[in-house]
């Protein structure tokens, strides 16, 4: 395989403690451009990970020629409208999450995807963790063969805790201040729910888009009911995912490791996993399933190799899927269903709240 020069716009958190370093881990690619406004630490950066040029912005980036592809992290609202300039400059772009703050935001970023011909890939990390993939497979079976009976019920329980644990990788920084975002929000929204609603979105999209995948369930999504706390956070969402009802358990605990877990129940048995600490390296979801009936069973299956880390095989994946025509397992077009469910999710909260007011 041709290597894959790369550019990288952004030195904040996720930039230097995560994507940065996977992607030059990967011997198919080489960054060769950085993008950073704050000059100082963009100098920085490049000299600790040896990248060859040193741009001002994403759009004197995005003019090298020799750049196939570019990832992107910045504030939630700027990253949207930086990947949306880098797929008409012609480049393939990898972005964290959100995708987007608002439908109408995200529908520009798929359109701009579908007029340049390149590919846009959403860093949904957990689509690519060893242990969900195995969730995914074996779910797909147990639906094929029906061995476990009729699928019934689907859970997400995301409580949080300590997400960093201690990841000890080098971080550089400057006294320069951070560059200033824009401040895109659904024009509905009221400024009091800014707030709550990006910190809401930021969070849970990760774990809505998890379970559209696990049950297959596309653009197939619809809201039963939003039962949140005045903050915006805590509380449920029930969903109903292509058929089956999905809650959403959503909250904070002062917890120590991560306290997220999904459970997928059919007539017969479950898949329960269990997500590790985000930035645990070499740690995948731990997986078990459970045969009720007969058998009364429970399984461990260990992924292969046993120790990943889902946001490297994230990077590995887009730079292997990059070239080929397929869309990509977190692409653009898909991810537009994610951003349509908060805003749904967040127009029953405001009402609700608005309601209550009177």
């Amino acid at each position: 395989m041709e290597k894959i020069n790369i550019g990288y716009i952004g030195c904040g958190f996720m930039a230097q403690k995560v994507h940065i370093p996977n992607f030059s881990s990967i011997p198919e690619c080489e960054i060769i451009g950085l993008a950073e406004v704050r000059t100082e630490l963009g100098e920085k950066v490049q000299k600790r990970f040896g990248i060859p040029h040193l741009y001002k912005d994403h759009i004197e980036l995005a003019q090298n020629t020799d750049i196939e592809a570019v990832a992107v992290s910045a504030d939630f609202a700027l990253q949207g409208e930086i990947a949306k300039d880098l797929l008409l400059a012609g480049k393939h772009v990898f972005m964290e999450k959100p995708m987007a703050v608002s439908v109408e935001q995200a529908q520009v970023i798929v359109d701009a995807s579908q007029k340049s011909g390149k590919k846009l890939m959403v860093g949904y990390m957990k689509r690519y963790d060893a242990g969900n993939e195995i969730v995914k497979e074996k779910l797909t079976q147990f639906r094929k063969t029906d061995e476990l009976g009729r699928l019934t019920y689907a859970r997400n329980h995301a409580f949080g805790g300590d997400w960093v644990c201690n990841l000890d990788t080098p971080m550089d920084g400057t006294d320069e201040p951070k560059p200033s975002a824009p401040q895109k929000f659904p024009d509905w929204l009221p400024e009091e729910y800014w707030g709550k609603y990006i910190g809401y979105l930021q969070q849970y999209t990760h774990n809505v888009n998890l379970m559209r995948w696990f049950l297959d369930a596309g653009d197939n999504v619809s809201i039963k009911a939003v039962d949140l706390n005045e903050n915006g956070y805590t509380g449920v969402v029930i969903f109903d995912m292509n058929g089956t009802r999905v809650t959403l358990e959503t909250g904070h605990v002062s917890h120590y490791r991560w306290d997220e877990h999904s459970q997928i129940y059919f007539q017969h048995g479950w898949i329960h996993t269990w997500a590790p600490p985000l930035l645990l390296k070499n740690t995948p979801a731990e997986v078990e399933i459970y045969r009720a009936g007969e058998e009364q069973e429970i399984t461990r299956p260990i992924p292969r190799p046993s120790w990943t880390w889902a946001y490297h095989r994230e990077a590995e994946y887009f730079i292997k899927n990059l070239r080929n025509p397929e869309p990509f397992r977190s692409s653009a077009a898909d991810t537009l269903t994610d951003v349509r469910l908060f805003e749904e999710i967040y127009r029953i909260f405001v009402d609700q709240q608005e309601s209550g007011k009177k």
